[in-house]
C-alpha cells in the first residue's frame, strides 16, 4: 500500500482533497468491514481511516460508541481487526490509517504492536489520547519502521502547542474541527477556515480537518477552506450500520462518491 506522505503528494500533483472515510471495525461484522474497505476505496475514498473497537472512547461521540459496543459485543479485538486488513491487502491499494487508543499499544508493547500492523498493511496511525508530551515514545519506533503517526490539533491548542504538534506529526496533521467528540454536525464551525490558514502558515505538510463533516456541501465547504483532506467518521458508520449489511455498503458506497465529488468540484 501507499504511504500517507505519497498519497497527498499524488494528489496535489493534480490539486486535489483527499477523502479519508471512517469505519469501525467489526461493525456490522468483520466480513462486512472487509467489504466495506473494498468499497470505499472504489467510491473514492484516497485513504481510509480504520477504528480499532475499544470500551471507552474518550474522542467518539454516539454514532462511533455504538458501533465500537456492538463490535466488542461480537468478541471483535485487535488481532481480528489485523486479520481483515490483511484479506485486502492485495486489492486495496488505498492507504488505511489505523485509529486507536494507547492502551492497546501499551498492553502489547509498542515494538511488537508497530510489526504486527505493519505486517498486516496498516499506514499510519491515529492515536487521540496520546499527548505530545508522551508522544516521542511511539513516533521515532514508528518512523523506524514506516508507520506515519498523525497528531492533533484541537480549536483550543495555543500557537506553541500548534508549532510541536506540526513539526512532529508524520503523514499529515489532523485538525479537529470542534471543541468536543466526533458526531454529526449541521453546520461547521466559521473559525475553522482561521485555523487552517494558521495551519498552513505553520507547516508545509498536508492539513486533514475531521469530527462533525456529515455532508458533501460541508466536506466541499471545509475543501474550499484550504483543507488537504476531509475525514467523515460518523456520517458513514451511521450508514453502514442501518438495514442488511448489502443494504449498508450500497448507501456507503453512494456516500463516499458524492462527497468525493463534492470536493472535486
Amino acid at each position: 500500500m501507499n504511504s500517507i506522505a505519497r498519497c497527498f503528494q499524488d494528489l496535489k500533483q493534480n490539486s486535489e482533497c483527499a477523502l479519508i472515510p471512517f469505519i469501525t471495525a467489526g461493525d456490522p461484522d468483520l466480513a462486512t468491514t472487509a467489504k466495506a474497505l473494498e468499497v470505499l476505496a472504489q467510491s473514492g475514498a484516497d485513504m481510509i481511516e480504520l477504528g480499532v473497537p475499544y470500551s471507552d472512547p474518550l474522542a467518539d461521540g454516539p454514532t462511533i460508541q455504538a458501533a465500537a459496543t456492538r463490535a466488542l459485543q461480537k468478541g471483535v479485538q485487535l488481532d481480528d481487526v489485523l486479520e481483515v486488513v490483511k484479506t485486502v491487502k492485495g486489492t486495496t491499494k488505498v492507504p488505511i490509517i489505523l485509529f486507536t487508543y494507547y492502551n492497546p499499544i501499551y498492553y502489547r508493547g509498542i515494538d511488537i504492536f508497530l510489526k504486527q500492523i505493519k505486517d498486516a498493511g496498516i499506514s499510519g496511525l491515529v492515536v487521540p489520547d496520546l499527548p505530545l508530551e508522551e508522544a516521542e515514545i511511539l513516533l521515532k519506533p514508528a518512523a523506524d519502521i514506516g508507520i506515519e503517526v498523525t497528531l492533533l490539533v484541537a480549536p483550543t491548542s495555543s500557537q506553541e502547542r500548534i508549532d510541536e504538534i506540526t513539526a512532529k506529526s508524520q503523514g499529515f496533521v489532523y485538525l479537529v474541527s470542534v471543541t468536543g467528540v466526533t458526531g454529526v454536525r449541521s453546520q461547521m464551525a466559521t473559525e475553522i477556515k482561521d485555523l487552517l490558514s494558521n495551519l498552513h502558515r505553520t507547516t508545509t505538510k498536508p492539513i486533514g480537518v475531521g469530527f462533525g463533516i456529515s455532508s458533501p456541501e460541508q466536506a466541499k465547504q471545509i475543501k474550499d477552506w484550504g483543507a488537504d483532506a476531509v475525514i467523515v467518521g460518523s456520517a458513514v458508520v451511521k450508514r453502514l450500520s442501518e438495514g442488511t449489511p448489502e443494504t449498508g455498503l450500497k448507501a456507503v458506497s453512494k456516500f463516499c462518491h458524492s462527497l468525493k465529488q463534492a470536493i472535486l468540484s
